[in-house]
């Protein structure tokens, strides 16, 4: 496993971790994914996968780098406090590696919520803040709002077939040393060679680098992605045999020819 480091911090994460939003595989996958150094696992509130996570990583604190989120409906002071301390106790832990604000919400004042998020620092139950599905424009806010401490991330949808970030949020990311968190790397699971999806126009030319690289359709809509500077991503697995196909996505590249190929074949 590859790592990347996380914003400017010099904390260093894997470039493949762990998602879990539906999950349904039990300790087993996550616990593999640990062993094979995805050691990043995310996890959310709305998800209501908390608790299966702490199960997972239960004696094995040290390994993993914990990350979950709060509501936008939560994004009130108080509220913010309080479901800190819930995910904390669901997960079973005294701190969270990465706290992230799920959804933006522009009916609470941003600097309340941030002034929030980086008093959990101070408190010592939080280690960084990052943020979800934020637009440059809400980062730009949010970071405005901060006085002490750094976003240190932004998790987004981001794959082959959805493309919209690569205008403006990468490019601002990457200025500000602001990892980007990509979930839905497969898109609905599509881009796994899954022969139960419709096949799309772009699809041959994956197939076709699958074969050059001698590696699955999956394994190379993840690498791609990893072609992107400062972007890590977050599959989510059920199963010990994909959470291994996923990790093995990592320590090898695609070629310059073979990345423009992809561009061409998925256009943004």
């Amino acid at each position: 496993m590859e790592y990347r480091e996380l914003g400017n911090t010099g904390e260093m994460v894997p470039e493949i971790g762990l998602g879990t939003w539906k999950y349904r595989g039990g300790p087993e996958p996550l616990q593999k994914g640990i062993d094979l150094g995805a050691n990043l696992i995310d996890t959310a509130e709305m998800y209501k996968t908390e608790d299966a996570v702490g199960a997972a990583i239960k004696g094995r604190r040290s390994e993993v780098f914990l990350a979950t989120k709060v509501l936008g409906s939560n994004l009130r002071h108080d509220a913010v406090m309080r479901a800190a301390e819930t995910s904390l106790h669901l997960l079973d832990e005294d701190v969270l590696d990465l706290y992230q604000i799920h959804w933006s919400n522009p009916s609470i004042p941003i600097t309340e919520t941030m002034g929030a998020m980086e008093e959990l620092v101070d408190r010592g139950m939080v280690r960084y803040i990052g943020v979800s599905n934020f637009s440059m424009i809400e980062m730009q806010e949010a970071q405005q709002a901060m006085t002490k401490y750094p976003i240190v991330s932004n998790q987004v949808l981001y794959n082959l077939k959805r493309r919209d970030i690569e205008r403006e949020l990468i490019p601002y990311c990457v200025d500000n040393h602001i990892t980007i968190i990509a979930y839905t790397p497969l898109a609905d699971g599509s881009l796994s060679g899954n022969s139960r999806y419709r096949p799309d126009k772009g699809d041959s030319v994956l197939n076709q680098v699958a074969q050059e690289t001698d590696k699955t359709a999956a394994q190379v809509a993840l690498n791609w992605c990893l072609s992107r500077p400062n972007v890590i991503v977050i599959p989510k697995s059920d199963s010990i045999n994909r959470t291994i196909e996923n990790c093995e996505a990592s320590g090898w590249s695609l070629s310059p020819q073979q990345v423009t190929a992809l561009d061409e074949a998925y256009p943004a």
